[in-house]
């Protein structure tokens, strides 16, 4: 399987990394679509060529094509969104915050999984990107839709996980 690839890939001072993937692997409180669209749109998005080689096999065996495709788009809508409404955020001049973006978002009104699926990898992916306004505006949906703060939190903690495993294996190639 491709995860015990990408386990094998965290050295040894890495070892919580790997028995907190391991814990996140066995998680109920998402469904496994949520789950692997989740360790998908955050290993896309982070785009550290192996992890997320070894992440999308393994999650192409859990999720339809079409989750593969919606968990890939989330990440890449919120690649843009994050950096603009981040900026928005950290500017002091206001204004900006009046104007229309002037940016696409289609895939948002049919993104080819359920809409709570795709809050949820954008919750995550804008974890890992660091967006704040944008990590309160997708969890205000996903709790208006029922979902509960300890599956947001499942959804962070995939987020945390994976940024940090691609950060090591990153690392780990840079010095060999």
């Amino acid at each position: 399987m491709s995860i015990d690839a990408l386990r094998q890939m965290i050295p040894a001072y890495g070892r919580d990394l790997a028995l907190n993937l391991d814990t996140l692997l066995a998680e109920t409180l998402l469904s496994d679509q949520q789950k692997w669209g989740t360790f998908l749109a955050c290993a896309h998005a982070v785009g550290v060529a192996p992890v997320l080689t070894h992440v999308e096999a393994a999650a192409a065996q859990v999720i339809s094509p079409e989750a593969v495709t919606a968990a890939k788009a989330a990440s890449a809508l919120m690649g843009m969104n994050n950096v603009y409404f981040r900026a928005l955020h950290l500017m002091h001049n206001k204004e900006y915050e009046t104007m229309r973006s002037g940016l696409r978002m289609n895939i948002l009104t049919n993104p080819g999984v359920d809409k709570v699926d795709f809050e949820l990898w954008s919750l995550a992916v804008s974890a890992v990107n660091g967006c704040g306004l944008c990590m309160d505006s997708h969890e205000k949906v996903l709790r208006s839709h029922g979902v509960s703060a300890v599956q947001c939190q499942a959804a962070l903690r995939i987020g945390a996980v994976i940024n940090a495993i691609s950060a090591v294996v990153r690392a780990e190639a840079a010095t060999h």
